[in-house]
């Protein structure tokens, strides 16, 4: 189906053929209509699929067809990132150059002035940050109450980086009567029941599973001990010619490290991350998309709205502990029905998050380690749920096993009659009197037997001390020195069951 075809105008159709496209994909397909007939929206869908000019040019339609003298914005896109904004506007300035139609962007880590003249001129559009836009509103330079159509671009990003209180602030000062559009790659519970709360019998537009990812995305992961991670990282740039790649991290000062540390092995490289200025993020990213430098380390906060053309690479050098955040990390390869390659190095405290990845994706990835002749062969690996009634708990029992820890009967987290995960009635997260575990001498697990588990007075069993932490709470047993490891426990004394009992019966 041609954009014609979607009910857009011919200013809007010639824009988009002038970008390089001339077939809507599925999410426009399915979203624009709706939006032109002013309905609410929900639209899902996988990053790069053209979420952006899904709501965007519909939106500059409905713009163009009324008429407002105001110098208000009639228009609110609302994103969690300065990149995102920066990309959103650019969108929407190529879309509506050929309509009558003024835009600004606002977010911080620059002057306010010239967002402040912007406003105090007039716009039609206003793409924003949370926490910049509600600072112009206290100071009383920007008005939201003429505005027709809000657009919540990754919802869930935004409710993640504690956005919530001040997307509520900025709600209270827009119109109750207006178009409500939410657009995002991945939907938690936290996001529909929000939605619940603001949308007026939307439309759903979904047009793939949620929380997946390209289907031309090659995904792979790679077991190595987390000090080995930069050496072989480094060896696969070099080896495999990698011309253009995009690295994550989960903290500022080790993308600033990972950084420091590629150029001393002579590959180019630079950090972008909440850290740095606008000037030196907006520096690094023109840098990499011209090819000045090979490597481009950054962290989540970065990872919405970096859109770069035929990026091949994107390597999960440390993995994400929140599971979505995968999603968006390697939806910036493959996009547009583009091949591209997703890497991640695992090391052994990290693989409870592949796990959790897995189960998000509802597919396998394939794993694979190095062996000593340089190799590359298949991980044997014992894949588990990561429910809280198993115990995966960071406590491994001393174990070189792969699978979350030590084997049998007194280990501290496997799989032995008395270990790990079974359901064994003396044990949830190690044998019975493993530190770690959740039988009758265990320390915290989650045991079905009445003295271990979660309970009252569960606790650590080491010299026969109790972190009582009350009925029903969560307990980290620690166990004795050797980390959930059974050496060297002593049983509990006459005067320490009695304890247990009474604690229980408060």
């Amino acid at each position: 189906m041609p954009f014609a075809k979607l009910g857009l105008r011919s200013e809007l159709i010639e824009a988009v053929v002038a970008k390089g496209y001339d077939t809507p994909s599925p999410i426009q397909e399915r979203a624009i209509p709706a939006i032109l007939e002013r309905r609410d929206v929900i639209g899902g869908a996988q990053t790069g699929t053209g979420k952006t000019a899904a709501f965007s040019l519909p939106m500059l339609q409905l713009l163009a067809e009324s008429s407002f003298n105001n110098k208000r914005p009639r228009a609110l896109v609302l994103t969690p990132t300065r990149e995102l904004a920066s990309q959103v506007h650019q969108s929407i300035r190529d879309y509506g150059q050929k309509l009558n139609l003024r835009s600004t962007v606002i977010f911080g880590g620059v002057g306010l002035g010239p967002q402040i003249t912007s406003l105090r001129r007039g716009v039609d559009i206003v793409v924003a940050t949370p926490g910049r836009l509600l600072d112009l509103m206290q100071r009383r330079e920007a008005n939201l109450s003429a505005v027709e159509i809000l657009v919540l671009d990754e919802a869930d990003r935004m409710l993640d980086m504690g956005f919530i209180h001040d997307i509520k602030k900025i709600l209270k000062e827009v119109p109750n009567e207006r178009q409500n559009l939410l657009f995002s790659a991945t939907y938690s519970k936290e996001v529909k029941k929000f939605c619940d709360g603001i949308l007026r019998d939307p439309v759903e537009v979904e047009v793939s599973a949620r929380n997946s990812t390209a289907e031309r995305v090659d995904q792979e992961a790679y077991i190595v001990g987390q000090k080995s991670k930069r050496a072989m990282l480094s060896s696969m740039i070099k080896n495999e010619n990698w011309s253009q790649v995009l690295v994550f991290t989960r903290t500022k000062h080790g993308a600033n490290r990972l950084a420091t540390q590629l150029e001393k092995d002579d590959i180019s490289a630079m950090a972008i991350h909440g850290n740095k200025s606008q000037s030196a993020r907006e520096r690094a990213l023109a840098a990499f998309k011209a090819n000045r430098i090979e490597v481009l380390v950054a962290t989540d906060i970065a990872a919405r709205g970096l859109d770069i053309v035929d990026l091949p690479y994107v390597v999960n050098y440390e993995m994400p502990n929140v599971a979505e955040d995968y999603v968006h990390r390697i939806g910036r390869t493959g996009r547009a029905g583009k091949a591209g390659k997703a890497i991640s190095l695992v090391c052994e405290t990290e693989e409870e998050y592949l796990w959790d990845i897995e189960k998000l994706l509802k597919r396998e990835i394939p794993v694979f380690i190095i062996d000593q002749n340089g190799e590359r062969r298949e991980a044997d690996m014992d894949r588990k749920p990561t429910s809280k009634k198993h115990a995966h708990s960071k406590n491994r029992g001393g174990s070189a096993n792969r699978s979350f820890g030590g084997g049998g009967g007194g280990g501290g987290g496997g799989r032995g009659p008395r270990g790990g995960g079974n359901r064994n009635p003396r044990g949830g997260g190690g044998g019975p009197r493993s530190g770690g575990g959740g039988g009758p001498r265990g320390g915290g697990g989650r045991g079905r037997n009445p003295e271990g588990g979660s309970g009252a007075g569960a606790g650590s069993s080491q010299n026969n001390r109790r972190r009582s932490g009350g009925q029903g709470n969560r307990q980290r047993s620690e166990g004795n020195s050797s980390e959930g490891s059974s050496q060297g426990s002593k049983p509990p004394t006459f005067r320490s069951k009695i304890t247990n009992l009474l604690s229980r019966g408060r």
